[in-house]
């Protein structure tokens, strides 16, 4: 019995030993700001102007959507009192089927799941995956057991000295193309 007891303490001993070192090592913690790396980021840069593009683009095509029907609606309005029942049920029921196709042209194109969304999704998330990689890349070679983001939208990280930023250093490697 006293033998048992002497092999766990001296196993204790020993496993506390052995991982003191570990435990007065703390741990190497930087951060970055997304934000900036996506917005000076070439590839980014293009990605976000051919989606800002396709907004617009359907922007505009909605606008005049609108546009169309609110001038029918106007122009109904004028006439209504000199329309039949049958003519002015015909005329609304127009007008709603407007303004249906308008709510689902905007839901198809800028939904959740429309087709911005897609588009995005589509062309980001291998810039994402890249700006990730060269990340693991950094804090490997400098050992560094966490990296944070801190950008305007997000805010994981309310205080960090600027030595512990590594923004440019993800930034440089991006542009140089120095990507494994």
């Amino acid at each position: 019995m006293k033998r048992t007891i002497f092999l766990i303490s001296l196993f204790t001993l020993l496993l506390a030993a052995g991982a003191r070192p570990v435990m007065a090592q703390s741990p190497k913690i930087g951060f970055v700001n997304s934000s900036k790396i996506l917005s000076e980021f070439p590839e980014a840069q293009q990605a976000n102007k051919k989606l800002d593009a396709m907004g617009r683009q359907w922007q505009a095509e909605l606008e005049r959507m609108s546009k169309d029907l609110q001038g029918k609606y106007d122009e109904f309005q004028k006439k209504e009192a000199l329309l039949n029942e049958t003519e002015k049920r015909a005329q609304r029921e127009d007008l709603v089927a407007l303004e249906q196709r308008g709510i689902q042209y905007r839901t198809q194109k800028f939904g959740n799941d429309g087709e911005l969304a897609v588009a995005t999704d589509s062309l980001l998330t291998p810039i994402k995956q890249k700006v990730i990689r060269i990340i693991e890349e950094i804090a490997k070679k400098e050992k560094i057991q966490f990296i944070f983001d801190r950008n305007d939208q997000i805010l994981v990280l309310l205080y960090g000295e600027p030595k512990f930023d590594y923004t440019n250093l993800v930034i440089d490697r991006l542009k140089r193309g120095v990507d494994k």
